[in-house]
């Protein structure tokens, strides 16, 4: 194991045809590849029977985060026709954005929503690689319902359609205002998840996850790399309950790396902190975690933030090696795509 690494070691081979493009026929036909860290042992099953790896007692941590309708395409003043994808929200009337036109977008223009020409943004500024706006009234959910359609990430090459709007959020969606989804949840159905409550203790937390989770690392050397922050809330009970069952020696499982970064983020001294707060914590090698036991996650792109954080958690040699594994199995990559749990 090194003691440092680079972008450039985070490269593997994908097909193109391994990038999902549509979710599996029912959210928990999905493959699930179980990945023993201890013993490197590699098995194959379906997501369905993951209750059959759940020991009693384990406590599964959620991310609720409800995806907003993020997507909208708006008219320019001269005219044409741009996407507008909303990144985070700054307060009720201000956002940041990007546009497959961020360029070429100046300060002060305005772009009116096509599905409702009353809803405008006036851009304000420059920030880094985003746009800063300011919206002629709050993007609410009942407002982005009419105007927005469902931000599917970057790598999905289609069209959202009314399936997305569904399926591209999990079924225990709470919290409003992520405007990408917490993908390792895609796979729960109600049915499962009370399954999952004759053995687990089900606890829920918020991290608002932003499109900054998408954004490329273009350093070589990490420590340049800098995250976007993310706004996280982390209910005083559901804090207390996990604490509570790690002192009694039961794992702590995370639900996906949003629910995986919010726990180590409010970690300190050997609990988990309550409340709300923001974290632009970046996860990777040698990294040692202090507050999570095992994880599930989907299968991440080449070169990306997640999956340097997968390879703090599992390593670095064995998950470029079950990465492989996967590729070679088939496994269906990325927000869409198949899952593994970790343990």
């Amino acid at each position: 194991m090194k003691n440092s690494y680079e972008l450039s070691d985070f490269y593997f081979e994908l097909p193109d045809e391994l990038i999902a493009q549509y979710p599996a026929a029912e959210r928990d036909a999905s493959r699930l590849l179980l990945l023993d860290k201890k013993t490197e042992a590699v098995r194959h099953t379906v997501f369905s029977r993951i209750a059959d790896e759940i020991r009693q007692g384990d406590v599964l941590v959620f991310n609720n985060a409800k995806v907003i309708r993020a997507r909208v395409f708006c008219k320019r003043e001269t005219g044409g026709i741009v996407e507008v994808i909303l990144i985070q929200r700054l307060d009720a009337l201000r956002w940041l954005i990007i546009s497959n036109r961020t360029k070429r977008l100046k300060e002060s223009e305005h772009l009116r929503a096509l599905k409702n020409p009353s809803v405008m943004f006036k851009v304000e500024s420059r920030q880094g690689e985003f746009l800063e706006a300011e919206t002629s009234v709050p993007l609410e959910d009942d407002v982005l319902d009419i105007i927005g359609e469902a931000p599917l990430p970057p790598y999905i090459k289609r069209e959202a359609d009314e399936t997305d709007n569904g399926r591209y959020q999990t079924v225990y969606a709470a919290n409003s205002g992520a405007v990408a989804a917490p993908t390792a949840g895609l796979h729960f159905t109600p049915a499962l998840m009370e399954s999952l409550k004759e053995k687990a203790q089900l606890e829920f937390i918020t991290l608002y996850v932003s499109w900054g989770t998408f954004m490329p690392v273009r350093e070589n050397d990490l420590s340049l790399h800098k995250m976007h922050f993310e706004k996280y809330l982390f209910p005083h009970d559901a804090a207390d309950r996990i604490n509570k069952a790690r002192q009694e020696g039961r794992r702590i499982i995370a639900v996906g790396t949003t629910s995986l970064r919010t726990l180590e983020a409010s970690f300190k001294e050997g609990i988990n902190l309550a409340g709300e707060g923001e974290t632009d914590i970046f996860i990777y090698p040698p990294y040692r975690f202090k507050s999570v036991d095992a994880l599930i996650t989907n299968f991440h792109t080449p070169h990306s933030t997640l999956l340097m954080l997968i390879s703090a958690f599992a390593g670095y040699d064995l998950t470029m090696k079950t990465y492989k594994k996967a590729v070679d199995e088939k496994y269906r990559f990325f927000s869409y795509g198949d899952a593994m749990f970790i343990s």
